[in-house]
């Protein structure tokens, strides 16, 4: 894989996470709903577990594939000015 398009593959390992903390909390909220979790904390509770389990380290794999992005955009348009 060349480095100008590490970039794409960031942003699908976010993507990954985002749609894993939709499968996530949708397992959380039918168990929540179905009394499997009796006794236990609130649903809120569980949406924020799954939120720093899986939302915060997605927005920290956008971020670094924007920064990538960015950085071989701006050596790639440099390249092409001085040729």
């Amino acid at each position: 894989m060349k480095k100008e398009n590490i970039y794409k593959l960031l942003y699908i390992v976010a993507t990954l996470l985002v749609v894993g903390f939709a499968i996530a909390f949708g397992v959380d909220a039918y168990k929540y709903n179905t009394g499997g979790y009796l006794g236990s904390a609130p649903l809120y509770a569980y949406a924020l577990v799954d939120a720093v389990e899986y939302l915060l380290p997605s927005l920290a794999f956008f971020v670094a594939g924007l920064i990538f992005k960015k950085k071989f955009s701006s050596k790639n348009s440099t390249a092409e000015k001085e040729n």
